[in-house]
């Protein structure tokens, strides 16, 4: 077992150089031995050897989490800087065989109806508010930041964020009605309350965040001008001015994208205006990874651009604006990921040391995979009228 999982790696580690010590005490070498990111792991048991060979993805993951693999004089993502430098897919049969799999079992994966999708967010969203604030700014801003220089504070780039999604929006009057769809920990929709005199009401399907979100509201004098609903977006009622939604697309599904967008049409004003902003992958569809889809966002799905414009077409939607995002996301999640682990033993004694490994794993993976394998954020600009916006994107910079 051991040689077929050592001609595995040795076919599949080309770029930087990484380090592995087998249970039989045996140390292996794979890659590039000179001047190349390096790192060396310790495989404890016979049993993750035989996992990493069947479905490398999961068991990576699930090792990690339960010490079976351990890094040696190094991090957990100086580890995964070396693998996922690296094509998996191309270079593992057990990972294009799972890949395949997983493709194939998308329609499973993302079934979304509303009582599953409640349960789904629970699963990540309804941790509790101590961790969070942890490792994100000030609002917990839980999406992507904009680093209008690439040299911002993690604050200045949330805030950035928010300014930029407003301006998209064009909020040219007071008085808005504004729904935004997944409202997090509520600091969007206090912004544009504040900010630009809105009526904002907040959907979410996080008990927890509903929680802070009232509260915030109750403590910043807002409760005349904001709403924070429990809610499932098929099921809102009334017509709005404007809709944004940050960072709850992926939690859609494809085969809710008709879903989505028919209410978005129903409910958006024939001038209004809609800004979706999500993460998404260039290099067209996929599937999820099952170790996230297990351990962190399940039923979740970051689609290609490919996937979501058929559904605006289908509904009467222009897309009136069309911006990707490429490094601001890693740039972020590397703030949040030192943030994290500087706060280990905080974490740990609000979980344990096995959550902890879990978390540390998600940010790590998650900052690199918007360096190695294509993810990117979008934001649509919707309008179902031709004529809503300027005729140029001047107004924004204005």
């Amino acid at each position: 077992m051991y040689g077929l999982l050592h001609k595995i790696l040795k076919s599949y580690i080309k770029k930087g150089r990484l380090d592995i010590i087998f249970p039989d005490g045996k140390y292996k070498t794979y890659g590039q031995h000179q001047n190349s990111d390096f790192a060396t792991i310790k495989l404890v048991t016979a049993d993750i050897c035989y996992r990493l060979i069947i479905n490398p993805n999961l068991a990576f993951g699930e090792g990690y989490m339960e010490g079976t693999i351990q890094p040696v004089n190094c991090s957990i993502y100086q580890v995964l800087n070396v693998l996922m430098s690296n094509d998996l897919q191309q270079d593992h049969f057990g990972e294009k065989i799972s890949s395949a799999l997983r493709f194939c079992k998308r329609s499973w994966a993302q079934f979304n109806p509303a009582r599953k999708s409640r349960k789904n967010v629970a699963h990540h969203y309804d941790l509790r508010e101590d961790l969070y604030r942890l490792f994100l700014d000030k609002d917990m801003q839980y999406s992507c930041g904009y680093f209008k220089n690439g040299d911002e504070t993690l604050e200045e780039a949330q805030y950035a964020k928010k300014k930029h999604i407003a301006a998209k929006l064009l909020l040219n009057r007071p008085d808005l009605e504004i729904l935004d769809i997944g409202s997090g920990w509520g600091g969007m929709v206090l912004y544009l309350a504040k900010e630009y005199q809105a009526k904002v009401l907040g959907i979410t399907l996080s008990e927890e965040q509903l929680r802070v979100s009232r509260k915030r509201a109750k403590e910043e004098g807002l409760e005349d001008r904001v709403q924070f609903r429990m809610l499932d977006y098929r099921s809102i009622k009334g017509k709005f001015d404007r809709i944004v939604s940050v960072g709850m697309f992926e939690h859609v599904g494809v085969h809710y994208y008709q879903d989505f967008f028919s209410t978005v049409y129903r409910i958006l004003k024939p001038d209004g205006i809609m800004l979706l902003h999500s993460i998404g992958r260039s290099d067209g569809p996929g599937s999820t990874n099952a170790w996230i889809n297990r351990y962190i966002f399940p039923g979740g799905y970051s689609p290609a651009l490919s996937e979501v414009f058929p559904y605006i077409e289908k509904n009467h939607l222009w897309v009136t604006d069309c911006e990707i995002l490429r490094l601001h996301y890693a740039k972020t999640i590397h703030f949040w990921r030192e943030r994290f682990e500087a706060k280990k033993e905080e974490v740990i004694k609000l979980y344990d040391k096995r959550f902890y490994r879990m978390f540390e794993m998600y940010l790590a993976a998650s900052e690199l995979v918007f360096y190695y394998h294509c993810h990117m954020n979008f934001q649509l600009q919707l309008s179902p009228s031709i004529d809503a916006l300027p005729i140029t994107r001047n107004y924004m910079m204005d």
